[in-house]
């Protein structure tokens, strides 16, 4: 069951396309969705198990807002990962850095997320006083689509209720100790703001598996790959090669140690899910190919 806007619709029983998720747009016969557009950008990240399977969060956005808070849970390694899903996507990444009014190293927070979005907007906002609100207006210009993604608890309802200017979204407390908080949102919502952009709310994501490409995590680490133009070798991997001038930049404090890592570990997600899709296409064909040819022997049997 989906809402288009305010009407529950169904897909149609002679629908063969793509499934569609929130920020779509649909053809509609009455209450049934007959077709989905195709769409200029797509978050998602990779389904929960251990198969291969794509999991849509948002479609057709033009900002993605990645809200992080500024107690338990600021985490500089989650941001990355979230900058190289959105570059996969082809939205427009924004950091919003959340209560504001409660940490006690506003510039240093805010230092440290700007030197892992490399030249990207960081912005520090406390919705419930409105500071820092104004910045995020100003993306959010009539038809503009934006999508809030972030941890449960980071703000994301607190903030969608003050673009909206009303108690809309449900918001809990979150736990003193560890900053964290329970699932107040629990589905995707697109909703119309003042002024006629469209902000969707998500559910916090406690898992964040990669549904990206290689080139993707590379090009979030721009500033390993400006060492990287350097080593001896042009297919450098950054780990034992002689000559290799990342690890020289991390050895005379040129380059933080956990960027590096970082990038190793997200390169080699990405490197296994190219693996697993690649499996999991010559399966698929193996068994289109398999069942063709079964219609076919059974054609010549009733011949």
């Amino acid at each position: 069951m989906w809402l288009v806007g305010d009407q529950p619709v169904t897909l149609a029983g002679s629908f063969d396309g793509v499934r569609p998720c929130v920020g779509d747009w649909v053809e509609l016969r009455e209450t049934q969705i007959v077709a989905v557009a195709p769409r200029r950008t797509l978050f998602a990240r990779k389904a929960a198990g251990s198969g291969v399977e794509v999991q849509p969060i948002a479609a057709n956005v033009d900002i993605a807002f990645l809200v992080m808070a500024m107690d338990h849970d600021f985490s500089l390694r989650r941001l990355e990962r979230y900058l190289v899903l959105t570059r996969e996507s082809g939205a427009r990444p924004v950091v919003l850095l959340t209560k504001a009014d409660l940490a006690s190293d506003v510039a240093g927070r805010v230092a440290a997320a700007q030197a892992v979005v490399e030249g990207r907007d960081v912005h520090p906002i406390a919705a419930p006083s409105g500071q820092g609100i104004d910045n995020v207006w100003r993306y959010l210009t009539p038809g503009v689509t934006a999508v809030l993604l972030g941890s449960s608890g980071a703000g994301k309802s607190t903030l969608t209720n003050a673009l909206l200017g009303e108690q809309r979204m449900a918001t809990r407390e979150v736990r003193q100790a560890d900053s964290k908080g329970r699932h107040t949102t629990t589905h995707r919502e697109l909703v119309e703001l003042p002024g006629g952009a469209f902000l969707i709310d998500t559910p916090g994501m406690r898992e964040l598996q990669l549904w990206a490409s290689e080139e993707s995590v590379t090009a979030t680490f721009g500033d390993v790959e400006h060492w990287a133009a350097q080593c001896r070798f042009c297919d450098c991997l950054h780990s034992n090669e002689p000559g290799c001038a990342v690890r020289q930049a991390v050895a005379d404090g040129l380059l933080d140690p956990e960027r590096l890592g970082s990038l190793h570990k997200l390169r080699k997600e990405a490197e296994h899910l190219a693996v697993q899709t690649d499996i999991h296409q010559m399966l698929a064909r193996k068994a289109k190919w398999k069942s063709i040819h079964k219609a076919m022997r059974n054609v010549d049997k009733r011949r």
